[in-house]
């Protein structure tokens, strides 16, 4: 595709590059298996496309993807029904994620400690009322393909884990895998990022952290593939080192790969700088750079 603009393609007062173009259609290739709705909020991420309130403009890019797919540039999933209703318009925490009683002592007077996938509507709002009051970085909306769990035992709810798409492009992580740039656009879909870990402030469990994570090891490809069609190969994580030294990732066998640049994600016209992160990996089979680094590593279909 030619570079440059594409004469007469714009969108809410944004003239669209054929960079861009090209961009908006390797993420559609990439995600084949996300909503519309999804593929609209990742590729404002991965343009920078945001309102003056920061938020994802994602009406915007929603009827730029329809533009596109009219053109035959992109070939959009099929729509899905939309419940009535629509999400909370309110900030304000329920008292459904108050503090719970304090939880102290050995893991092993926890009892059974397990993952709850979550995928129903009232649990899915529940999870990211608490990973947003409890969380130092909040909730948004994940990036990519993803799962939520709940951390439970017998006597309630522990925690929550986030899995979701994996970092575009990490200096440490790419050379440690060893894939090309073609290689990356094109198998990024089969790492998948620890993008959130909380366990909740009233629980003060030694080993805990460490022995959940070993837990998500051992089935996060299982579930992925129940949802998504296909098994990830790599977990990726990425610790603030100014809060944490992942000391829980390291005790489950995660690797510390390095340090991140701090160089934020290229926005269109700006460039910052990002705290330094930690960046840990953790294969999911023995044979993770072979897939990743593979030519003919087939998508994922879409479900039906």
């Amino acid at each position: 595709m030619a570079s440059g603009v594409i004469r007469g393609l714009q969108q809410a007062g944004r003239e669209v590059s054929a960079e861009e173009v090209e961009l908006i259609r390797e993420t559609v290739e990439l995600f084949p298996l996300l909503s519309r709705e999804e593929l609209a909020h990742t590729i404002c991420d991965h343009l920078g496309w945001y309102s003056a309130t920061g938020a994802p403009k994602r009406e915007a890019c929603g009827k730029l993807l329809n533009r596109l797919e009219e053109q035959g540039l992109i070939q959009l999933p099929a729509k899905r029904s939309v419940p009535r209703g629509g999400p909370r318009g309110a900030r304000g925490f329920t008292h459904q994620t108050d503090p719970g009683p304090q939880a102290r002592g050995r893991l092993c007077e926890l009892g059974r400690v397990w993952l709850e996938v979550v995928t129903e509507a009232e649990e899915r709002e529940l999870w990211n009322e608490y990973v947003n009051r409890y969380h130092y970085l909040g909730y948004k909306p994940p990036f990519g393909c993803y799962l939520r769990y709940f951390v439970v035992c017998e006597k309630g709810r522990l925690g929550c884990i986030l899995l979701a798409g994996a970092a575009k492009a990490i200096r440490v992580r790419d050379e440690w895998i060893g894939w090309t740039r073609p290689q990356r656009l094109r198998n990024l879909g089969w790492v998948a990022n620890n993008a959130r870990f909380l366990v909740f402030p009233w629980v003060e469990v030694e080993h805990l952290a460490s022995h959940i994570l070993g837990q998500l090891a051992r089935r996060a490809a299982e579930d992925w593939q129940a949802r998504w069609g296909y098994r990830p190969a790599l977990l990726e994580t990425f610790v603030d080192p100014e809060k944490y030294q992942g000391t829980c990732y390291r005790a489950s066998g995660w690797e510390l790969l390095g340090q991140t640049t701090g160089e934020g994600k290229p926005r269109r016209g700006k460039r910052y700088k990002t705290t330094v992160k930690l960046v840990f990996v953790r294969p999911l089979r023995s044979d993770f750079r072979q897939v990743l680094c593979s030519q003919t590593l087939a998508q994922p279909a879409v479900e039906e």
